[in-house]
């Protein structure tokens, strides 16, 4: 089974977010000396806890870090921007690494309304676009726009002779549907909705038409904390706990140290809350980890999972993927 790394540039309490991006350099260049298969930067937009508003631009920097593992995002936020300005900027990064980069491609404003405005310029983001958007990229990108289309004639630049793999991600029915009619990988959120997911990859595959790629391919997202024991990684969980509690009651925020999250006493109403949100996650021994990701593969029929990492301290996270490979191994 192929394992993948999904990072989300976490800012751990007392850090900043150079440190959190000194992390996500390190931790992929260690990602790829494991036997990673890629590695992912997601787009955020106005969150304490989190580094990254220009995936693209970061994944420039891991490409130069790194020499065998495919970089890229998951994903970038199309509906803000024209598919014209996305094709061309990785199109460039696969001049940069030919072979190994990914596109992946979400709709959700990965942030709050306001954000939302200031990122596309005053409007909001029209998602109801989306499914045109994706369509006009993959043209874009294979130089596959008809004859009749207004860009047709627009040169693409860099022209290069491959493409980035271009994925569609989502937590809904809805991307899923998308990604079968257009022909394209579909990769499913569970760590964002762990209900109904594996029906969603079904339907995906049963629907999928051949377009950019000739076969359906699914690959699942989990929340993931390995350690070496169950107990170790239950330790481990609590500062994310708290960080979805918090994410509940709009405090933003960095991500908790162990040490804050050891000091919180939640009420019952809290307790319950955050019990309800673990079946995002794997939390477990590496020989925990490992049986549950071949049940969940196993369950959504997918090619390959890849895992969200972030615990109380940089050094527990990359501890975590290095447990989680060995398992495999």
């Amino acid at each position: 089974m192929r394992l993948s790394v999904l990072d989300q540039s976490p800012v751990i309490s007392g850090q900043d977010a150079r440190r959190a991006i000194e992390a996500t350099l390190a931790l992929a260049r260690r990602a790829d000396e494991l036997g990673y298969e890629r590695y992912w930067l997601a787009e955020h937009h106005a969150i304490a806890a989190l580094a990254d508003p220009c995936p693209e631009v970061l994944v420039a920097r891991l490409g130069a870090e790194t020499r065998r593992i495919r970089v890229g995002t998951g994903g970038v936020l199309l509906p803000y921007y024209s598919a014209f300005r996305v094709a061309e900027a990785f199109r460039m990064l696969e001049a940069l690494y030919p072979g190994r980069i990914d596109l992946g491609i979400g709709r959700a404003p990965g942030g709050d309304a306001r954000t939302a405005r200031a990122v596309a310029g005053g409007g909001f983001p029209d998602a109801e676009q989306f499914p045109e958007q994706i369509w006009q990229l993959v043209g874009h990108l294979d130089g596959t726009l008809p004859d009749d289309h207004p860009f047709k004639a627009v040169r693409v630049q860099p022209e290069v002779s491959s493409a980035p793999q271009v994925w569609l991600l989502g937590s809904s029915d809805y991307s899923g549907a998308l990604a079968a009619q257009l022909g394209l990988p579909f990769s499913f959120a569970h760590f964002i909705n762990p209900h109904g997911g594996d029906g969603v990859a079904r339907a995906y595959r049963q629907s999928f038409k051949p377009g950019r790629e000739d076969s359906p391919r699914v690959m699942v997202c989990t929340f993931l904390i390995c350690a070496e024991s169950d107990e170790q990684a239950e330790r481990l969980a609590a500062p994310i706990d708290l960080r979805r509690l918090h994410m509940a009651l709009n405090i933003d925020s960095p991500v908790p140290t162990a040490e804050e999250a050891a000091r919180h006493r939640y009420s019952a109403d809290e307790k319950r809350y955050v019990l309800g949100q673990r079946p995002r996650a794997v939390i477990g021994s590496p020989e925990t980890c490992r049986a549950r990701l071949e049940e969940m593969a196993s369950r959504y029929q997918a090619d390959e999972v890849m895992v969200l990492t972030i615990t109380g301290d940089y050094a527990t996270r990359r501890s975590s993927y290095e447990l989680l490979m060995a398992a495999f191994h």
